[in-house]
């Protein structure tokens, strides 16, 4: 499965090397393709698609780790990780836990609850939005006609480093303090969550069928779920988000639609469902619930 790695539009004024603080209040920055600048050595967990191509990337001093291998301790620098979030348990118990703060999460989805459970609540993470379609060949970068400026963001320490790898193999990438970065989770989580689950409805139409010939039903998933998502999480999107989504659905249209990875992306709304109900209150994703129900997800 390519790697699917969305964002409001940002400033592209390009940016050091020095690292950015944690929850600054910059709106994000924007890493041109044009701007030449060296790449960080990093260890990078996992061989896939993904792994491979944040290697290529590189200056030639960087460490792959693969299934089952320790992250080594003696390395200063960011270990990226590129595996699937099923795998992230064996990541963290081969790494040393002196390097936890090291760690940078390229994953899908909802990783908050799981990262909070370990003690990470503030931990790096990449939002790719770039395709590998296969292994070897460059990335795409996954910009729209809303967002030419590109999609993927990063956050925290090693951010600035993660933005001028990518900027290196031709990518964009913003830099986003933690409020605008958790913002921009959430809205991709809708979008694959909602694009997935109306697709998946449809004898697995891709995404780009999804927005051309049912979007009136993916627009009212992404309505609820983004109610949802704002009053779980006290805060407000920016207008178009449903614009947003669909452009990036239209640039990427190709790909087929599952409801996969069940607990870190539409297991999450559901959750939201299950806490509602179990207090007595009405379930905040009636549609969501429904269309889960039909396909028998839950």
């Amino acid at each position: 499965m390519a790697i699917l790695f969305p964002s409001s539009s940002l400033s592209s004024k390009p940016i050091g090397t020095q690292t950015r603080p944690r929850n600054t209040k910059p709106r994000g920055v924007a890493m041109a393709s044009t701007v030449r600048t060296k790449v960080v050595p990093a260890v990078i967990v996992g061989g896939g698609r993904g792994g491979r191509a944040l290697q290529e990337m590189g200056n030639g001093h960087d460490v792959l780790v693969k299934r089952g291998d320790s992250v080594p301790l003696d390395f200063n620098g960011p270990i990226l990780v590129c595996t699937r979030n099923d795998d992230l348990e064996a990541v963290l118990e081969a790494t040393p836990k002196s390097r936890w703060n090291d760690l940078v999460f390229f994953q899908n989805g909802m990783l908050e609850p799981w990262l909070q459970s370990k003690g990470l609540d503030d931990a790096d993470q990449v939002l790719a939005y770039f395709a590998v379609s296969k292994l070897g060949e460059p990335p795409v970068d996954g910009k729209t006609d809303t967002n030419p400026e590109g999609l993927t963001a990063a956050y925290g320490k090693w951010a600035n480093a993660v933005a001028e790898r990518l900027l290196a193999g031709g990518l964009s990438c913003k830099v986003l303090n933690k409020e605008e970065f958790q913002k921009q989770m959430l809205e991709k989580l809708i979008w694959i969550s909602a694009f997935m689950l109306v697709g998946a409805r449809h004898s697995g139409a891709t995404v780009g069928t999804v927005e051309k010939e049912y979007r009136s039903e993916v627009s009212s998933l992404i309505s609820e779920l983004a109610s949802a998502a704002a009053a779980e999480k006290k805060l407000e999107f920016e207008g178009a988000m449903e614009e947003r989504l669909c452009a990036y659905s239209r640039a990427v249209a190709h790909f087929p639609t599952a409801v996969k990875e069940f607990k870190w992306r539409n297991g999450w709304f559901y959750s939201l469902s299950e806490k509602a109900i179990a207090e007595g209150q009405p379930d905040p994703c009636p549609l969501h619930t429904a269309w889960l129900k039909q396909l028998r997800i839950i």
